[in-house]
């Protein structure tokens, strides 16, 4: 079985049910004050096996998938010894009742009985706000792992933003480096046409003297 307090409740719970029998014996045999007695004793051992069945039904609720349905099943085996036993108790409280009142019970067994429903009521609440504290801690623990792979995630995305910045500086003194090649090629050809026109300019000197020279000498 998946959970250790699991099965020390159900130990419990089988030794209550194993004791209903020889209860239910005792009070075929019993009556006046040793039955009122025996009555209050067994309905303790009932309400007691009903909180038991709660808290297994609690533990079977976070128990890993593979396990809760088996664990889900013994609770209502348990469940149905239990109503068994008490639809048994209920018949035979009412066939050897008569040296009781109308009730079977006198003022102070309903005024523990009432205690003890409070009692019960008491300890579903706090079962109840245990399982709301349980969830709210798993939550927490989801909402905190989220939030860890989300800080990892920016740090990815961080170090891919620093490399891609990296890249865009390298990239901008490559592109300074080429416009300076780039001007500088422009200032030599700008260069070369400026002596290239004054060649040409020098040719047709020479050229308009010699034909000059020839013409008017």
């Amino acid at each position: 079985m998946s959970s250790e307090k699991f099965e020390s409740l159900e130990e419990d719970l089988n030794t209550i049910i194993n004791s209903f029998k020889s209860c239910e014996q005792s009070l075929q045999q019993s009556s006046g004050e040793e039955r009122k007695s025996l009555l209050r004793k067994v309905e303790r051992k009932l309400e007691e096996a009903n909180v038991i069945v709660q808290e297994l039904e609690s533990e079977a609720k976070f128990a890993p998938v593979n396990y809760r349905a088996q664990m889900l099943g013994r609770i209502r085996h348990y469940k149905n010894d239990i109503d068994h036993f008490s639809r048994s108790l209920k018949r035979g409280g009412g066939a050897g009742s008569s040296g009781m009142d109308n009730s079977g019970f006198d003022r102070e067994e309903r005024l523990e009985t009432s205690n003890r429903g409070k009692l019960l009521q008491g300890h579903q609440s706090l079962q109840r706000a245990t399982e709301s504290i349980a969830r709210s801690h798993q939550i927490a623990a989801e909402t905190d792992q989220i939030g860890v792979e989300i800080i990892d995630e920016l740090g990815q995305q961080r170090e891919t933003l620093l490399r891609t910045r990296d890249r865009l500086v390298e990239t901008d003194s490559s592109l300074k480096k080429s416009n300076q090649i780039l001007k500088g090629m422009a200032r030599r050809v700008m260069t070369n046409k400026l002596i290239l026109a004054v060649i040409v300019l020098i040719e047709l000197a020479i050229l308009a003297g010699v034909t000059y020279w020839k013409f008017f000498s």
